[in-house]
């Protein structure tokens, strides 16, 4: 089932304050470090946010005033080869929930639900699939649909995913090019990549995006890499093994993943039902969404 909501989002003053930001390291069964954030209050109701490609855990911060005012504490771990956790080998998107189950182990946390944004979704999508009832509902904002639903994807996301099968090496060194610049540049030139008006973000917002993802590269460059190869391929996720109720939240004007894609993967889905958002770009999907997201996550 799919709804168009045309409502805007609060003044940003109303929806951000400076978050708070907890992290920690949590080891995976082979002894991998998993590192993570968390943000709003400790004993919130948990929500798992998985973040885009590239991204790390620093873009959680979006969420936090959104988490306290829903009291909910979203933990946001950096996938392998992002940010502080080191490189996964060989590892493919069904091998999500083994970066995921720790961290909830180690925060003694039973059940959750889980949010993705962007690239985030493949990998949410796996964790409820392998996890089964320790998941109590998945939210994909503005999420990567797979490649065999259509041939609408944009043709940078193709050259992106061609690159990293093709010359996996070509892209690291782009994609360390682009962080340099990134790093001495104005957020704007981060944020133009996820909308349509880059200047019209706020300012609050536009700095989380940008730190996010220089956070992503700071010690690696392979989750990146890995995860763009691994987003022009089959996905490998038994759809039918997603129990969980699953909300897909899209923006009309998402230039990035056009909507299109995720309304067949809405239809595919077991248990899915689609949120329009009129004239919401990629990151205004994220922006938009966050609020009732979590809201409906508790």
């Amino acid at each position: 089932m799919a709804t168009t909501d045309s409502a805007r989002p609060d003044p940003p003053s109303e929806r951000r304050a400076p978050a708070r930001e907890m992290s920690s390291v949590a080891r995976s069964a082979d002894g991998r470090r998993i590192a993570y954030a968390t943000y709003g209050p400790p004993d919130g109701d948990p929500v798992v946010f998985f973040h885009g490609t590239p991204g790390s855990r620093r873009l959680g911060a979006l969420l936090e005033p959104a988490a306290r005012a829903n009291d909910v504490r979203v933990i946001a771990p950096d996938r392998p080869g992002y940010g502080r956790s080191p490189p996964q080998s060989g590892r493919t998107v069904g091998d999500a929930a083994a970066s995921v189950r720790p961290v909830l182990n180690d925060l003694g946390v039973e059940r959750a639900a889980l949010v993705a944004f962007s690239g985030g979704a493949p990998y949410a999508l796996a964790t409820a699939a392998s996890l089964g009832d320790r998941v109590t509902g998945v939210d994909l904002v503005a999420g990567a649909t797979p490649p065999s639903f259509g041939d609408d994807t944009p043709a940078v996301q193709r050259l992106l995913s061609g690159l990293a099968a093709a010359t996996p090496s070509v892209l690291g060194a782009l994609l360390r090019g682009q962080a340099w610049v990134a790093s001495r540049a104005d957020p704007s030139f981060v944020v133009a990549q996820y909308a349509e008006d880059a200047d019209a973000v706020p300012e609050d917002a536009a700095t989380v995006v940008k730190e996010d993802f220089l956070a992503a590269f700071e010690r690696h460059r392979n989750g990146a890499v890995t995860e763009f190869r691994d987003a022009g391929s089959d996905w490998g996720i038994d759809l039918d093994a997603v129990d969980a109720p699953v909300r897909l939240w899209h923006g009309t004007d998402d230039a990035n993943v056009p909507v299109a894609g995720a309304e067949r993967l809405a239809e595919a889905l077991p248990t899915a039902e689609l949120r329009v958002l009129d004239g919401a770009d990629h990151l205004g999907t994220l922006l938009r969404a966050a609020p009732e997201a979590l809201s409906r996550s508790r």
